[in-house]
């Protein structure tokens, strides 16, 4: 082995021609690519599958139990200028979704539902309670020097700024878009109005006024009689809802814009979205008479425009409202029937009419349409012998669609309801027990706790000390100073 070595040592290196070296080079080059080119697809595929595994660029899959990782809008402050409802219900939908929601109330005042209806003396009403739970309440005086330097340090602190005042009242304040949007560009600012841009959109709406401009009214009642409004408070919560769902998106684009902006669910906007089925209608109506409007059935010539249509139903299937069991004392013994066309043999069978199968007089859809009348006064016979309840339970197995005309006692006493977190009991410091009405969006991993509304300024000192930063002494002295206070009333002269 050591002469081997040996002799390697002694060996003379051999030259290469500057072309073999060149070549040798340039070789090593194309080696060099084709690896890089081999591995590219394996980087790519890399990259992919981290992408995929971080939900590109979000956090690793929390470990932690479904429930337990906190609420879907931790970390979201909103600065609520909302009072009634329609507001109140945007802003509690995104308390209940975790975010920490700051009331802003006139000292001594607050919101005007707070007294509105009040069913216990010297306690906030229930209008208030089941609109406003999950928030903290801060009173401010927006005239007061200090108290328009608290509203712009908030404007600072906060994500979304919810309101619903009539047309121009937040200008008026001095908070136009211009200036929140100096304060604080990330700032989203939410506003429920009763129309949108056009001729009506200075006008004042309320829920009733909401639903007549939106469409509902004119489709809701019966043929012969005038339009109707619908319990249903479609005009308020209903834009309410929507406003909440246009802030959740306004804060996911800001996640990747970086800024805030505008948001606006026009109340007459809201109700339409709600009625869209009946414009749907009106623009069949062009093309022909609509044939599962009972109407039809009757041989009643349609007009110009989408006519009321009473309990039909709006999904093209013949529906109506029948006496149950009791209906002559209990007002609300009634069950919403639907003669499904798919079941309908099993409805004749049930009923007592299985000679309606083969009936050519019943036996089809088209058939049925001008004695719709008669087959329900004949399912009605049957349906009044029995509870909506037993009703229920001989058709569901059935597959026919049917639903109780459940009272709000009933609703309110529903285990059910209680059990899903639909219906809350709630404990108040000064009117005690009351039910409200809980979320209505379940979440799997954002469990929503439902805490009781605040008192006038409850928290005021709170907002002052841990959002805002004032130290203790100047928060005292910003709360002797008439900023979060009511105006003392001038004392009557002595006689």
């Amino acid at each position: 082995m050591a002469a081997r070595k040996a002799s390697k040592k002694t060996r003379k290196p051999v030259k290469k021609s500057p072309v073999k070296a060149k070549a040798a080079k340039a070789a090593r080059k194309a080696v060099k690519a084709a690896r890089k080119l081999v591995a590219a697809p394996k980087k790519a595929a890399t990259a992919a599958l981290k992408a995929v595994g971080n939900g590109h660029g979000l956090p690793k899959p929390s470990s932690k139990p479904f429930g337990q990782a906190g609420k879907a809008l931790d970390g979201v402050r909103v600065l609520d200028f909302t009072h009634v409802q329609s507001g109140p219900t945007c802003t509690q939908l995104l308390a209940y979704m975790g975010a920490d929601v700051i009331k802003v109330e006139r000292p001594g005042v607050g919101d005007i539902t707070r007294g509105q209806l009040r069913d216990v003396p010297g306690a906030d009403s229930l209008y208030f309670t089941m609109l406003n739970g999950n928030k903290r309440s801060i009173t401010i005086d927006s005239k007061h020097p200090k108290g328009k330097e608290i509203l712009e340090r908030l404007i600072r602190h906060c994500d979304v700024l919810v309101e619903n005042f009539a047309p121009g009242a937040l200008d008026r304040m001095g908070l136009t878009w211009e200036y929140i949007h100096k304060t604080n560009p990330r700032m989203i600012v939410a506003s429920v109005k009763g129309f949108g841009p056009g001729p009506y959109e200075d006008c004042k709406v309320y829920e009733n006024i909401a639903q007549c401009a939106g469409g509902s009214a004119s489709t809701t009642g019966f043929r012969e009689g005038p339009p109707l409004v619908t319990g249903s408070q479609i005009g308020d919560s209903g834009t309410g809802l929507h406003l909440a769902f246009g802030i959740v998106c306004a804060l996911h684009q800001r996640n990747r814009t970086g800024r805030g902006q505008k948001v606006l669910a026009a109340m007459q906007d809201g109700v339409l979205n709600l009625c869209r089925v009946k414009l749907r209608d009106q623009q069949r109506l062009a093309h022909g008479p609509l044939k599962e409007y009972s109407q039809y059935g009757e041989g009643v010539p349609f007009g110009k425009a989408v006519p009321r249509a009473g309990n039909d139903s709006g999904g093209g299937q013949p529906g109506w409202i029948l006496k149950c069991k009791g209906w002559e004392s209990d007002p609300d013994a009634y069950i919403y029937f639907i003669t499904q066309a798919p079941v309908w043999e099993k409805i004749c069978d049930l009923i007592g009419k299985p000679e309606w199968k083969t009936d050519p007089d019943y036996a089809t859809p088209p058939a049925r349409l001008p004695r719709l009348k008669h087959i329900f006064a004949t399912i009605e016979q049957w349906t009044m012998t029995k509870t909506k309840f037993e009703v229920m339970e001989l058709c569901n197995p059935l597959d026919i669609p049917v639903g109780p005309i459940l009272s709000m006692k009933e609703i309110a006493e529903d285990d059910s309801l209680r059990a899903t977190g639909t219906v809350v009991e709630v404990d108040h410091p000064t009117r005690g027990r009351y039910l409200t009405v809980g979320n209505p969006v379940k979440m799997s991993d954002s469990v929503t706790e439902v805490t009781r509304s605040p008192l006038l300024g409850e928290h005021t000192e709170e907002i002052l000390t841990k959002v805002l930063g004032y130290g203790a002494k100047e928060a005292a002295e910003i709360m002797t100073s008439g900023a979060t206070t009511a105006p003392e009333k001038p004392k009557a002269a002595a006689a």
